[in-house]
């Protein structure tokens, strides 16, 4: 297989209600999860291609239950990556060079029934962890804003994070809240309000997370 590593952060956001069930290995929360993740790669690379400063985005929508499901499926690079860098992210973000289960994207598209064509966009992310915060906009594809969970009964800031010791996207990352909708390029529909939101870093290879 051809090396390649991507480190960077991360925001994801789903329909599912906070925590998201799949996270858990359990049922979605409703009879489809419909989503995205949008990544920042600070350093990466697929053989010798340079892949750092890039960010990529992709877009699902799986029936429940997920192991028996219909994935719809569609990426979106940065528009400033060149030839050999569209090619290279393709590649990773559609699984290949990867070994079996080893990450996300190669559960994602491994269930796909629909792989849409690869977007090429604008993609303006800007995301704070710690603070639990995340702006997203890529111009007639995706609107997303991120924002902490707010407690009901004392109207502050609730803060709580998800630890996978052995998972295939990262090993932790912290909730929050985030709404999403999609333009009119956008292959998967996406109309969310205030459900699940993820705020993390990852290191991933072809050969899964990469721990610290």
């Amino acid at each position: 297989m051809i090396d390649w590593y991507i480190e960077g952060v991360q925001f994801g956001h789903c329909n599912c209600a906070y925590g998201c069930p799949c996270q858990f290995e359990a049922e979605s929360t409703y009879d489809d999860c419909i989503g995205f993740e949008v990544v920042h790669i600070n350093k990466g690379h697929f053989g010798d291609v340079d892949l750092s400063g890039l960010n990529v985005a992709m877009l699902t929508g799986i029936e429940d239950p997920v192991h028996e499901s219909q994935d719809n499926l569609q990426v979106v690079i940065d528009e400033l990556a060149d030839f050999q860098q569209r090619k290279s992210l393709k590649q990773i973000l559609h699984g290949k060079e990867t070994e079996d289960a080893a990450t996300h994207w190669w559960v994602y598209c491994m269930l796909a029934d629909i792989i849409h064509p690869t977007l090429y966009k604008s993609i303006k992310f800007d995301i704070d962890i710690e603070a639990r915060t995340a702006a997203v906009n890529i111009p007639s594809v995706l609107e997303s804003t991120g924002r902490p969970i707010i407690a009901a009964h004392s109207g502050k800031e609730h803060r709580v994070a998800i630890r996978i010791t052995n998972g295939i996207e990262f090993e932790i990352s912290e909730m929050g809240s985030a709404s999403s909708k999609t333009g009119s390029e956008s292959a998967v529909r996406l109309d969310i309000e205030d459900r699940y939101g993820q705020f993390n870093r990852i290191r991933l290879s072809g050969s899964g997370v990469v721990h610290r």
